[in-house]
């Protein structure tokens, strides 16, 4: 192959990615993803799509080798591929909102408290999550708790939230998270606990983020 001809193939692979990423659809489904493996129907439930788009954008995923698929039954249950896809959501992410005037109004207007995730915050947070000062609700659902969450997280799914107010206490701070700083399961969290009379804030990271800067996780219920 002439030298021409070979660096034309280089980048026609690296492109295959950037043509994988390329729909905001396959965007979301990666960050569902980065929360753990799931099957089509939930994936498309989750992303307001019908079965059928799901799995045309599950395909292209595949096709890159971002997603990977394995037979559950009658059930076709997606996964990453590796870690390393969920990371390149994040940085993409951010890249994104470094430069993108648009995505940090739209931000602004989403997150109260903008700012990234720093090995300071993290450990600020955990410390006070360890010393009890602090409840740390995850509220997305209990499957993806499992897979992976913040250490000292307390799972509290957002669907379960008003029925369980009462194991929560008023006298502390409660922070929510849920799938990272796009993901509104959170906002809904701290505003049903603020109208009960809880403190309570959102964290806009999530698993991936943190797993992206390089911080621990717990994989086991808790």
């Amino acid at each position: 192959m002439q030298s021409r001809e070979l660096k034309n193939h280089l980048y026609t692979q690296v492109a295959r990615i950037g043509a994988a990423l390329s729909s905001p659809k396959r965007l979301e489904l990666l960050e569902l993803l980065a929360q753990g493996e799931k099957s089509v129907e939930s994936l498309a439930q989750a992303a307001e799509i019908d079965i059928k788009l799901a799995s045309a954008h599950l395909r292209v995923l595949r096709e890159a080798q971002l997603v990977q698929a394995r037979r559950d039954g009658k059930n076709r249950i997606h996964r990453l591929s590796g870690l390393d896809v969920s990371d390149l959501w994040v940085r993409l992410r951010e890249l994104a909102e470094s430069h993108l005037a648009d995505l940090q109004l739209a931000m602004t207007r989403l997150v109260a408290e903008p700012g990234r995730l720093t090995p300071q915050s993290a450990r600020s947070l955990l410390d006070k999550v360890r010393a009890g000062d602090v409840v740390l609700l995850d509220v997305r659902p209990e499957a993806e708790f499992r897979a992976a969450h913040i250490p000292g997280a307390r799972s509290v799914p957002l669907d379960e939230l008003q029925a369980r107010l009462r194991e929560l206490p008023r006298d502390k701070d409660i922070v929510a998270y849920c799938r990272g700083p796009f993901c509104l399961m959170s906002d809904t969290a701290v505003a049903l606990l603020k109208r009960h009379g809880l403190r309570a804030r959102k964290s806009p990271d999530g698993v991936p983020e943190w797993r992206a800067a390089g911080l621990p996780l717990e994989t086991r219920a808790a």
